[in-house]
């Protein structure tokens, strides 16, 4: 609760700090401390002190899985600052109404972390994905980020549709929008029951970009501002996934055995689709869009096996997935040339800089001794316990290694080929403390990955 209100108040205050200052550092900085001010107020409220105590009727209810996936968010949300806010101030004349736009998300995201009704997974889906609509068109002079926000816009609005009709009919058949209400409704599937369970399964579907509901995210992800792509992809997709993984445990996890062969089918299409399309992609910033529809195929795995092994993955995936895919759109948006030859020589003339994306990249390729490959690993370990569906775990494994080669092609270009030209980037000193900071964090987690899975507990 305490990170639900004092981002709310945040993005409000966000949006008269430019009306008192026309300094764009200012307003950043005023960014940078507010969601530090988040992420301990979350923190406090983990360690049970919370800044407001009413009855929520059930609606919400914070648990330590909840409360530490928010904390996950919150910081990455803060490397996000630190590294972009630079690319933030550029892309508009007034930061503090796109600033005012995220902490209004992450206010949805954190009544996400909490949600124990239909309504409130609603509400809280809705809050993350109106300001993400403005925030895709933000660049009003390009055609293609008009058209990015068009269709995610219309993408958007259909799975709410979905998600709204599913919520309708669990309701008609179990008299109650709470997850416990739902649940205990569900024991046996009526075709009411089922319908509504699959409208939500294809809701959801759609708001995590699994295939065969993912059409919409390369061209949204590819036309949006680089700098907000790197939002959408990352702490945006967290929350869908947790919110996901939360419904189907909470409210069908009693008819697991029911649903689990239809996600296990989504979860094979979207490694399949997600890598072997990524693998023909000439733009970086493309095949990173194809690559978070593979990374979301390993994230379903997690909606498939709801253990207790899945949990642990998905804390980790939360976690290891942000980090990479922040540091490399934050490098990404510096560059005015987003195919893989610009990146041709980029060792030699930042190495510092070349050495926190190789740190990434190998992640996000589940390379052992970074955060990635753990991981991948409790996410495979999730899935063996079910040896019927021993197939589901092979089509991961191949399909990992196919994505080693189309990361592997953008260390190639960093590290073995030359540069075409001298490159006109200047990475700031602080940019580069950053992300070395970051690229230590991934390779903590890929060394100590039980430093975060016990706070959950």
């Amino acid at each position: 609760m305490n990170a639900i209100i004092i981002s709310a108040l945040w993005g409000v205050l966000m949006m008269y700090t430019g009306f008192m200052t026309s300094a764009k550092r200012t307003v950043s900085l005023v960014a940078i401390i507010g969601v530090v001010l988040v992420f301990v107020a979350n923190w406090l409220e983990y360690l049970g002190l919370s800044f407001v105590n009413m009855d929520m009727m059930g609606m919400l209810q914070f648990n330590t899985f909840g409360l530490v996936f928010n904390g996950i968010i919150l910081f990455s949300t803060l490397i996000y600052f630190l590294l972009s806010s630079t690319e933030i101030e550029k892309s508009s004349h007034t930061p503090s109404d796109l600033y005012a736009l995220m902490f209004f998300v992450l206010s949805g995201i954190s009544v996400i972390a909490g949600f124990q009704s239909l309504l409130m997974l609603f509400i809280g889906i809705e809050i993350i994905s109106i300001p993400l609509y403005v925030l895709a068109g933000s660049d009003k002079s390009n055609l293609k980020s008009n058209e990015a926000a068009l269709k995610y816009f219309l993408m958007g609005a259909f799975s709410t549709g979905l998600m709204l009709m599913g919520i309708a009919l669990l309701y008609g058949s179990s008299g109650s929008f709470s997850l416990e209400g739902v649940a205990a409704g569900v024991g046996v599937l009526t075709p009411m029951r089922a319908s509504g369970m699959v409208l939500l399964l294809a809701s959801m579907s759609f708001k995590v970009s699994a295939a065969p509901f993912h059409f919409w995210t390369p061209d949204v992800y590819e036309g949006s501002p680089t700098v907000y792509t790197s939002f959408m992809a990352t702490v945006v997709k967290s929350a869908a996934f947790f919110a996901f993984l939360k419904l189907f445990e909470s409210a069908f996890g009693e008819v697991h055995g029911e649903w689990q062969m239809l996600v296990a089918v989504i979860a094979a299409l979207t490694l399949i689709i997600g890598n072997i399309t990524a693998v023909f992609q000439q733009s970086v910033k493309r095949m990173l869009s194809y690559s978070s529809i593979a990374q979301a195929g390993f994230m379903m795995l997690g909606v498939f096996a709801l253990n207790t092994y899945a949990k642990q993955g998905m804390i980790l995936y939360f976690a290891a997935y942000s980090l990479a895919t922040i540091a490399l759109f934050a490098v990404l948006a510096k560059l005015k040339d987003h195919s893989i030859e610009a990146l041709n020589g980029f060792a030699k003339q930042h190495p510092v800089v070349a050495f926190s994306v190789l740190i990434s990249l190998l992640s996000l390729a589940g390379i052992p001794l970074t955060a990635g490959f753990f991981a991948k690993y409790y996410m495979l370990l999730a899935v063996l316990k079910y040896a019927e569906l021993l197939w589901l775990a092979l089509v991961a494994i191949l399909s990992a290694a196919i994505s080693v080669y189309y990361y592997f092609r953008l260390i190639q270009a960093i590290y073995f080929r030359e540069p075409a030209a001298e490159s006109e980037l200047d990475f700031s000193g602080f940019f580069k403390v950053v992300m070395v900071f970051n690229a230590i964090l991934i390779l903590v987690l890929g060394i100590h990955p039980d430093w975060l899975i016990k706070l959950i507990y």
